[in-house]
């Protein structure tokens, strides 16, 4: 039995590692899909002035700015965006 409980925590912990951000990934999918429209500087301004104030409102962005992009961004390719995205400029809390 203790192999058998062993292999089931296994497969429960399956989508916890699926669904593990890499910012160095989310950085390959800014840089490749998003910099056709704006460049990274836009995330730079003061925070008076940006359109961005939290983190909700930085996934809604990224949300709303992949939809008008080529590439079908999954929810996991978002959230790794927002992650590069937060990790370089805005560094909201988690």
């Amino acid at each position: 039995m203790p192999s058998h409980a062993a292999s089931l925590l296994a497969l429960l912990c399956l989508p916890l590692a699926a669904t593990a951000q890499d910012p160095d990934r989310g950085r390959m999918l800014y840089d490749t899909y998003c910099g056709e429209c704006h460049y990274a500087r836009v995330h730079e301004r003061p925070r008076a002035s940006s359109a961005v104030k939290n983190l909700a409102e930085l996934r809604d962005m990224v949300a709303s700015r992949a939809a008008l992009t080529k590439y079908r961004f999954s929810l996991d390719d978002k959230e790794e965006v927002v992650q590069y995205l937060n990790s370089s400029y805005y560094r909201f809390p988690k």
